[in-house]
């Protein structure tokens, strides 16, 4: 008998035979006919199993259905391969769909150049519009070979044997785009061409995705030489010229078919960023680079090492007068351009911004605006030519830019990013420093001047020969008194003062550009932070004041400043919608309570006060630049919806004289423009209540007591003077107060310390001091500005 398992039934060997049945019939007594089971027992000796069947022992687990574990393993390994198999025919026949469906516009019919329209925040009120068209399309063999193979080195050295894509590329932006990164990758030449000439400026996958294919499918239906023909009469090199001939007239003075392979590598660098690589505005940057171009001719055999050894950079002819690429050339021009680099930062081309007729939507307000420009020219009317201003004021719930006055030139000099020492106006920093270690607005300093301290050679002194004893730091913060602060940012730390101005104003560790590029933000020139970042000897930029005053102004919430809130594109279709970020928590609530609650006295003190007693927290800030000048003077305050920020001074570090002759301060010329201003914009919106208390009570830090006997009270100064005229800080001083314009309610019942002097807020530098070292006047830089450069 074969072997076999207890689920297979097996019959007798031999033929057929059914057994008789029990009933009906004789010879077997009825009995039933043995089992099956039976007869494989019978069949076997004492029941075993002969050789060959089943080992003994318990049979192998069987699951759902009876499969075993392996079984199931592969069956699902099977339903996997069937799946992904599917995948890949689905996506294959959407693929295909695609391509198939995928139009390419004739290259005749391509608008090449668009204007790009900018606008104030209504959406409604043009502000400029860009692009200065120059160009002239030319055929493929009127371009110097050289040239071409210099592109080719630039952007695309596999040009004629890619299939018009780079997959590395793809890889690359779709990676980018599902991590949040960059959106923009290595393209093709063939994908650039597509993207300026057919695509909208929509930095999103969908849209690299259509690139994708259109490039394919163009790559397929034109020869290269076509579509290398197009790319360089289409591509954006700056200073308005579109395509390689109006490039090469542009830069060089010759047609395309004269370009020198030296020439054609100046004309290639331009192509990655005009503005950026520009031989006028950025000679060692555009040289470098060059070099890098040529390096690539030769590895492609384009050109020998002989040659590039002999290789010289090529002149360039100058910037033609006028060449402004539509910026403004009114303080607006400079609005524009903070919008077209906010949005280069973004990713926007310059040939997506310049000629790619986006709709660009500001945060500036005009009226807003109006009143910056108006307040400058009213007040600074009849004063002497070398002053320059700035005004810049944001909004602290969002941080949108509302005005933005950096100068009279749209191209030239934008002061509103000028790196200058503060001053006073600094002092806010350090009293919030303070308070979040516990020290309260009423702790009580030594005011005194002058005063020597352990970190500093020469002593300090407060301007006007004012002294206190023993002011509150209310009373210290409304007489700006230095030796108050300096002493205390000494108490508090330095570094921890410095921390607190980097959250507040968003500054990065070191300055990203301008004169101090690469160096230390709000250190000196060794990148030491001293106790002088309590008088304001370190940089910083009207912008970075106006941010930071709104940090106070919002609650100890900090957002980055933009200018940028909608883009566009001809069609209507919304490229880009902002209301900025949802900001973040840099100090505490009741830190920035108090600071404000500090603050609130000043503009009156100051011959400042807004209209209709209107409640104001502000700063004055005064630079010393010797023992009797002032270099640099600050006016900063806010309201719960705005925070603006004055500054004055010249183009170098010079002494700082009204029409009268009389030295500066920031209560004079700054603040007389603040005033109107603020008053402009705020006339007829609702009045908006300031802290009338403080939150933090107490001192944890190295107080002072109070003075047993009260200063006699005099009659509080006028609250305003007029906008034109210097405040009276030079001359004769208004009677000294008992208290501060706000009375703090002070922790014990003694009255205020008695002060001395004219309330003045000057920062005067010590005699001898030198720049740089932490005990003078700041690290001494002595540029002032940042340049504009005009866009392309």
């Amino acid at each position: 008998m074969p072997p076999h398992d207890e689920t297979t039934p097996v019959g007798p060997q031999g033929p057929d035979r059914r057994p008789t049945s029990g009933r009906g019939s004789g010879g077997s007594g009825g009995r039933r006919p043995p089992t099956d089971r039976a007869r494989a027992a019978a069949g076997r000796p004492g029941g075993s199993r002969p050789a060959g069947s089943r080992p003994a022992g318990p049979r192998p687990a069987a699951g759902k259905n009876g499969r075993t574990k392996k079984q199931r393993r592969r069956r699902g390994l099977k339903i996997a391969l069937a799946s992904l198999l599917g995948l890949f025919v689905l996506l294959g026949v959407f693929v295909g769909v695609v391509y198939a469906t995928t139009e390419v516009p004739d290259p005749d019919s391509v608008s090449n150049a668009q204007t790009t329209v900018v606008y104030y925040a209504d959406g409604t009120t043009e502000m400029g519009r860009l692009g200065d068209t120059n160009r002239t399309n030319v055929a493929l063999d009127q371009v110097s070979e050289p040239a071409r193979e210099a592109v080719l080195a630039a952007e695309n050295r596999n040009f004629y044997s890619d299939p018009g894509i780079s997959f590395t590329g793809i890889v690359r932006a779709a990676w980018n785009n599902l991590t949040g990164g960059s959106t923009q990758g290595g393209s093709t030449i063939t994908q650039q061409y597509v993207k300026n000439a057919f695509l909208t400026s929509d930095q999103t996958f969908s849209r690299k995705f259509q690139e994708l294919f259109l490039a394919v499918k163009l790559d397929n239906e034109y020869s290269k030489d076509e579509i290398l023909e197009n790319y360089l009469n289409t591509i954006y090199f700056g200073r308005g010229a579109y395509g390689i001939e109006a490039a090469a007239t542009t830069f060089f003075g010759v047609p395309a078919a004269q370009l020198t392979a030296q020439q054609g590598a100046v004309l290639a660098v331009l192509v990655r960023s005009p503005s950026s690589y520009d031989p006028e505005a950025n000679p060692e940057g555009a040289q470098d680079r060059w070099g890098l171009v040529l390096d690539a001719m030769v590895e492609e055999g384009w050109m020998t090492q002989e040659e590039r050894d002999a290789s010289v950079f090529p002149p360039v002819q100058p910037r033609p007068e006028g060449s402004t690429q539509g910026i403004p050339s009114g303080p607006e021009g400079l609005v524009v351009q903070q919008a077209i680099d906010e949005l280069r930062a973004k990713g926007y081309t310059d040939q997506q911004l310049l000629a790619g007729g986006l709709r660009i939507v500001t945060t500036v307000d005009k009226a807003a605006q109006d009143a910056a420009v108006t307040a400058v020219g009213d007040v600074m009317d009849g004063q002497p030519d070398n002053l320059r201003q700035a005004l810049v004021a944001v909004d602290p719930r969002t941080g949108a830019v509302r005005a933005y006055y950096g100068g009279t030139s749209g191209t030239g000099n934008d002061y509103a990013q000028a790196q200058r020492q503060p001053g006073s106006s600094m002092k806010p920093y350090v009293l919030a420093t303070a308070l979040d270690q516990g020290i309260g607005v009423n702790a009580r300093r030594d005011g005194s001047s002058p005063q020597t301290f352990p970190d500093r050679e020469a002593p300090v002194r407060n301007s006007g020969g004012v002294s206190c004893g023993a002011c509150t730091l209310v009373e210290a913060m409304t007489r700006s008194l230095n030796t108050t602060f300096y002493g205390l940012a000494y108490e508090v730390g330095p570094e921890n003062v410095r921390g607190t101005a980097l959250a507040a104003t968003g500054l990065p560790d070191t300055w990203q550009g301008g004169p101090l590029e690469n160096s230390t933000t709000l250190a000196n020139g060794d990148g030491f932070t001293g106790s002088a970042i309590g008088i304001g000897e370190y940089e910083m930029r009207p912008i970075d004041q106006a941010v930071g005053f709104a940090t106070f102004a919002n609650g100890g919430t900090h957002r980055d400043p933009y200018f940028v809130s909608r883009v566009t594109d001809t069609e209507g279709a919304v490229l880009l919608e902002y209301g900025g970020e949802s900001g973040e928590q840099v100090l505490r609530p009741e830190v920035a309570n108090d600071v404000t609650f500090a603050l609130e006295g000043v503009a009156q003190y100051s011959r400042r006060a807004l209209d209709g007693g209107r409640e104001v927290a502000s700063k004055t800030g005064t630079q010393g630049l010797n023992a009797d000048d002032n270099s640099d003077a600050w006016m900063v305050g806010y309201t719960p919806s705005i925070s603006a920020a004055v500054w004055m001074g010249t183009d170098g570090r010079e002494p700082i004289v009204n029409s009268d002759d009389a030295i500066i301060y920031g209560s004079g010329l700054p603040g007389a423009i603040w005033q109107q201003f603020m008053d402009t914009v705020l006339e007829g919106t609702p009045e908006e209540d300031l802290p009338n208390s403080p939150r933090i009570r107490g001192d944890t830090g190295n107080g002072v007591p109070a003075p047993e006997t009260a200063a006699p009270t005099t009659t509080a100064p006028p609250t305003q003077a007029p906008p034109t005229t210097e405040a009276p800080v030079t001359t004769e001083a208004p009677p000294p107060t008992t208290e501060a314009p706000v009375p703090a309610p002070a922790p014990t019942t003694t009255p205020p310390a008695p002060v001395t002097g004219p309330p003045t807020d000057g920062v005067v530098p010590p005699q001898g001091g030198q720049p740089g070292d932490g005990n003078g006047n700041g690290n001494g830089s002595p540029a002032p500005t940042q340049q504009a450069q005009p866009t392309g």
